[in-house]
């Protein structure tokens, strides 16, 4: 095979630059693709817990807690396992606390941010499987868009590659980090050859994984934690092969980097809880104050009270929330009539559900029945117009 007969390569170009300077302030790219993910995630997740009955606003009393303890954790990851870098021979301990220079574990970050939102959840009292699935497609779209910071750091990519294309690499200045070296004639240096952009193929693979979370979430209505599982399931099956194409520094078990060994892990548990778990999706009713139907996401403009908003009223927050059935919660949002209490029991306010829903223990197997159209997060909004008190279909099965 001559030169000439060698396929030729598209040059994807990095930047040679990741971070600037706004008077005495670095602004870093890395960072401001966080800070953009973090955004998006938290967008989805308020759309997706209002259309489950949560209060407006929830997803920042919940991100409060789970954001910080979702970047420790990131950070505590990666020292663990890489504490050669800190704590070894030359290393220097107080670079673990340097996070703007680099180093966050998605593993510690979902490990964290889990502890931070279930403390939250709790505090809130809205049930941690709640949160966990309305999270479930906007967290990948948050790692898709902080692999962008990978690309401006020209980092995490792969081994030399033949294919069509490939990702050319600036040899960064670790005297000035944020920027490649540079020639005498001040042009930036290029790595010799192309690599696979790996960091690229995790940003697609991640896309696809909400797009899958958001469909199934869709046609099976998932409930109890699983949208989140599924979640974890296409995420490691992805990580797990591109970890393998991977060429930076990274500890390795029996010849295995790392973080392969831990995705396969959670692989394997996520699967275990999707199969074990069974149950409806859960939809909350507010208890005590602040428990009138608020309009729902995507509702007519003309369905809003500005009542309230004209006296300078804002409604106060729930006190807790009560897990329903999907018929029970569309039932309490078209009427105001809160449902029975389990067993039977008269509602708080002393009015009593109608039958079809008193006879549907909360959480109960059922689901709504009719057909259903998908709203732009891929929720669907069963249609009420069937008769009163039929039986819905199941539909997680």
């Amino acid at each position: 095979m001559t030169l000439a007969s060698l396929p030729a390569q598209a040059a994807l170009p990095s930047p040679s630059t990741a971070v600037w300077q706004l008077g005495p302030v670095p602004i870093r790219a890395y960072a401001l693709c966080i800070i953009v993910g973090i955004v998006v995630a938290c967008w989805v997740t308020e759309r997706r817990l209002r259309q489950r009955g949560v209060a407006p606003g929830a997803v920042l009393d919940i991100a409060v807690w789970a954001v910080p303890a979702g970047i420790i954790g990131a950070r505590v990851y990666h020292v663990i396992t890489s504490p050669e870098k800190y704590f070894g021979s030359g290393g220097d301990p107080l670079k673990a606390f340097a996070i703007w220079e680099g180093g966050l574990g998605i593993w510690g970050a979902v490990a964290g941010g889990a502890v931070g939102a279930w403390f939250a959840a709790r505090q809130l009292g809205i049930p941690f499987t709640v949160v966990a699935d309305a999270l479930a497609p906007g967290l990948p779209l948050a790692q898709a868009i902080g692999r962008l910071g990978n690309w401006f750091n020209n980092e995490l990519y792969g081994g030399r590659t033949s294919l069509p294309w490939g990702l050319e690499i600036h040899r960064m200045d670790p005297d000035n980090p944020g920027h490649a070296l540079r020639d005498d004639t001040g042009q930036p240096i290029l790595e010799p050859g192309l690599y696979h952009p790996t960091f690229a193929y995790e940003l697609l693979w991640n896309l696809g994984v909400a797009a899958l979370v958001l469909f199934l979430d869709r046609k099976l209505r998932l409930g109890r934690g699983r949208a989140f599982a599924l979640y974890v399931m296409g995420y490691t099956v992805g990580r797990f092969w591109i970890e393998l194409m991977r060429t930076d520094e990274a500890n390795t078990i029996l010849g295995v980097r790392l973080n392969v060994w831990t995705a396969g892990l959670v692989f394997l548990g996520a699967l275990a809880y999707f199969v074990r778990v069974r149950g409806p999706r859960e939809y909350l009713v507010p208890v005590g104050a602040a428990a009138t139907p608020q309009p729902a996401v995507g509702s007519d403009v003309s369905q809003v009270d500005l009542s309230a908003r004209a006296t300078g009223s804002e409604p106060a927050a729930p006190e807790g929330y009560r897990v329903v059935s999907e018929e029970q919660y569309h039932h309490w949002r078209e009427t105001g009539e809160p449902p029975a209490e389990p067993g039977g029991e008269p509602a708080p306010d002393g009015t009593d559900a109608p039958s079809a829903d008193a006879d549907a223990p909360a959480g109960s197997d059922d689901d709504a029945a009719g057909p259903a159209g998908p709203d732009a997060t891929g929720e669907t909004r069963p249609d009420r117009a069937g008769a009163p008190g039929a039986r819905p279909a199941e539909r997680d099965s």
